[in-house]
Order: C-alpha cells, then sequence, then structure tokens
C-alpha cells in the first residue's frame, strides 16, 4: 500500500510540473487563484496559512495577480473593517484557459497509449479521482478557520 501511495504522489506531482504551464503564473499563483475559486474570498493570513506561505510572500504575490486583475479585494460581509481577497472574473478565465491547455496536453499524450492501457488508466482514474477528491476536501476542512470574535449582539 506504501508503495502505491508513493506512486500516486509521485504521479501527481511530475504530471503537475509537466503539463502545467509555467509561463504566466507560477505554481503557487495558480494554486492560490484555484483556492480563491473553490472557497471563495478569504482573509490575506488565512490564504497564506492555507498555501503554505509566509505572510509578506502572500501579500507580495496579492499585489502581483491584483495588478494583474486576476484578483480583487472585497469587503467582509460581517465585519466590514475586514477585507478579503477574492478572484475576478479575469483570474477565472486564467484558470479556465490553463485547464484547457493542461487537459489538452495530457490527452494528446494518453493518445498514444495502446487501447488496453487506456482502458486501464480510465478505470485507475476512476478509483483515484474521488480519494483525490476526498483528500482535497480534508485539506480545506482542516485549513485555518477565520476567528469568530464577539460582536457584542448577544447583549
Amino acid at each position: 500500500m506504501q508503495r502505491t501511495a508513493r506512486l500516486l504522489a509521485d504521479t501527481a506531482a511530475a504530471v503537475i510540473r509537466v503539463v502545467t504551464d509555467h509561463r504566466d503564473l507560477s505554481l503557487t499563483a495558480a494554486s492560490t487563484l484555484a483556492r480563491l475559486e473553490r472557497e471563495g474570498p478569504l482573509r490575506l493570513t488565512l490564504l497564506a496559512a492555507a498555501e503554505g506561505v509566509a505572510q509578506p510572500s502572500m501579500s507580495q504575490l496579492v499585489q502581483r495577480l491584483e495588478r494583474q486583475g486576476l484578483i480583487m479585494r472585497v469587503g467582509d460581509a460581517v465585519d466590514g473593517r475586514v477585507t478579503l481577497i477574492g478572484i475576478s472574473d479575469a483570474g477565472r478565465d486564467v484558470l479556465a484557459a490553463r485547464r484547457r491547455s493542461r487537459d489538452a496536453r495530457l490527452a494528446d499524450l494518453m493518445a498514444t497509449l495502446p487501447d488496453d492501457d487506456q482502458r486501464a488508466l480510465a478505470e485507475a482514474m476512476r478509483v483515484a479521482a474521488p480519494l483525490v477528491q476526498r483528500m482535497l476536501t480534508d485539506d480545506a476542512q482542516s485549513a485555518p478557520q477565520p476567528e469568530r470574535r464577539d460582536t457584542g449582539s448577544n447583549r
């Protein structure tokens, strides 16, 4: 089982390195945009923690992405003093284009496989995809959650 887990992790990492277009966005920038698309607007501190980078590094990344029009700052509906980071429509478009490019590259590579191997890979993905989705869900649930401050509404 350990060997299979290692192969799956190594394969995933290799696929990301090889099929991801790094010309327009770093892996961290793309991951940050994807997180914002998936989870919605977040505080900068939570975004940095979730992406595993220092807050100053995330601040710089957010500034770059904001200048590129890929993210936007939005007010927090719960606490008007707080600014959240959200993905813009342009950011969504960039992610969609990257996904289309990645998917086309993988499809071209898979088309070179014999039919039996293509079917075996399809079956392996049918089994692996729910596991990967569960990993994403577990990651999102274990990410730091926003602090809930007493707003005095119970008085």
